[in-house]
């Protein structure tokens, strides 16, 4: 009988954290600001049909980085939650601290059992109060640890170096127009250099304290969000993702032309054809028959072969 091996529990759960994180790591970044008015969300995200932020009830919502279908089942169960409690109680028992131990509880338990692996994800829950005061931030990590966050927080990608950024320019009590130009430009800062971030790929949500509706969760997207972030320079878009949220890597030839190149066609365009005769380029082809009276010159002409005698 084959003795199993022995793996010591510090061990096994170094491995499952470095695997979470790397899945974390891996995709692109979200950030919450708090500013006079609630929280506003931000994260870059060209999927216009998964939302990487939503609404859990009234003054609740939430966002997470990681795999979709893990974080959307966590989603899905808070929204359960919170009606469930909303409708046996009161709509006032339903809270963002309550939804943060759920989802805490919920997140070590997954992380602790050796059955199966751990969840990819971080979350954010935050919750408006009817003053700046009373709003709450929590921040969830992968293995069920809680972080009550204050004036602004940042996870997934590369959260060290936005958040660093965010620390440098950060304000409390901004309006909305400077928070939301601030987290674009957070999002678009690289240690490489700074990008201005499409307008299309922006994903961008705010709960409200000023909406009149009991319902504070707010998009904003189209033409405000074009008035909110004014004028920008030229947009560059991010990597391309792959389907587990990885930067794919550039396909052959996408690298720009060097248009004082002539010979630098890595983009995939096709150098004109030449005579093979006389060298000379021939007249570019632009479909449909060819006009009446003419034929393209393959070469000199010659004369045909005489007849035999």
């Amino acid at each position: 009988m084959s003795m199993p091996f022995y793996v010591s529990p510090e061990q096994m759960m170094k491995d499952r954290a470095d695997f979470a994180r790397k899945g974390i790591a891996r995709g692109r970044s979200v950030i919450a600001v708090q500013y006079a008015d609630g929280v506003l969300f931000v994260s870059e995200n060209p999927s216009q049909a998964l939302h990487k932020v939503s609404e859990i009830y009234d003054r609740i919502a939430f966002a997470a980085v990681g795999r979709y279908n893990e974080f959307e089942n966590l989603r899905i169960a808070g929204v359960r939650l919170a009606d469930m409690r909303g409708y046996a109680y009161d709509r006032r028992d339903v809270t963002g601290r309550g939804l943060a131990n759920a989802y805490a509880q919920t997140l070590g338990t997954i992380f602790s059992s050796g059955g199966e692996k751990p969840y990819e994800v971080e979350i954010f829950v935050a919750e408006i109060g009817d003053a700046a005061t009373g709003d709450q931030l929590y921040r969830l990590t992968y293995d069920g640890q809680v972080a009550d966050e204050h004036g602004y927080a940042v996870m997934g990608g590369a959260a060290d170096v936005v958040a660093g950024y965010l620390k440098e320019h950060y304000a409390e009590g901004s309006d909305l127009t400077s928070a939301l130009r601030l987290a674009v430009a957070a999002l678009g800062h690289s240690e490489a250099g700074d990008r201005v971030v499409p307008h299309d790929d922006l994903e961008v949500a705010v709960l409200d304290r000023t909406r009149m509706q009991p319902r504070k969760f707010k998009r904003i997207r189209g033409q405000q969000l074009t008035d909110l972030l004014g004028p920008r320079g030229p947009e560059q878009p991010g990597a391309p993702l792959t389907d587990d949220g990885a930067t794919a890597a550039p396909a052959a030839g996408s690298a720009t032309d060097d248009p004082a190149d002539p010979t630098d066609t890595v983009s995939g365009s096709v150098a004109p054809l030449e005579d093979p005769v006389s060298g000379e380029p021939l007249p570019p082809v632009t479909g449909g028959a060819p006009q009446q009276g003419t034929e393209p010159a393959v070469g000199p002409s010659t004369p045909p072969p005489a007849p035999p005698a």
